[in-house]
């Protein structure tokens, strides 16, 4: 081994307790998402986020949007609560949903579609219930693509419905981390 060598892996080697020292001085800005409060009087997040009333999601009746509406409450109100009973809402949550199809690939022989999209967004609000304030806005959005087997009716709308169930589960847990963060944070 070389002078050159032994000078590298003394440097690699001296970069090891600089990075154990950061990594200890940092550890105590980070909290687990769904632990306890910084402080006894700070409820948790899961007791905040259970604390969240989550309004009908609107959509037009019989529709795949409506569909989607209601397994997306539904996975918002399992999310916060993890099936326990709510508590006293504090804040309300409005959430609004429009989606669509698109075609992705077309089979050259029969002109059918092999792979289509669906496309879900949404916008919501938080609402803190006693001051009327919105607190957090936000947008979320997801792509997902689904293969509809070229003629095979049966397989194309079980996929259809697969990749809007998919989607709706995507988009209420980007929702539900973005209200974690607002509990944590306060922003």
């Amino acid at each position: 081994m070389g002078w050159g060598e032994a000078r590298a892996n003394f440097r690699r080697w001296a970069r090891v307790p600089a990075v154990l020292v950061a990594g200890a001085l940092t550890a105590g800005c980070f909290q687990p998402l769904y632990g306890g409060g910084t402080s006894p009087d700070q409820p948790t997040v899961r007791s905040a986020l259970r604390s969240v009333d989550v309004l009908e999601i609107a959509a037009p009746a019989n529709s795949s949007e409506a569909r989607i509406a209601v397994q997306m409450r539904n996975d918002l109100m399992f999310g916060f609560t993890a099936g326990a009973d709510p508590q006293p809402p504090t804040h309300r949550l409005k959430v609004q949903i429009t989606g669509g199809r698109s075609v992705v690939t077309i089979d050259r022989q029969s002109a059918l579609p092999n792979v289509e999209a669906y496309g879900l967004n949404s916008t919501y609000s938080l609402t803190e219930i006693g001051t009327g304030k919105v607190v957090v806005t936000g947008r979320a959005s997801t792509n997902v693509s689904y293969d509809t087997l070229g003629q095979q009716r049966f397989a194309r709308i079980s996929g259809m419905h697969d990749a809007e169930r998919r989607a709706a589960k995507v988009i209420s847990d980007n929702i539900t981390t973005r209200l974690a963060s607002y509990f944590i944070s306060g922003s």
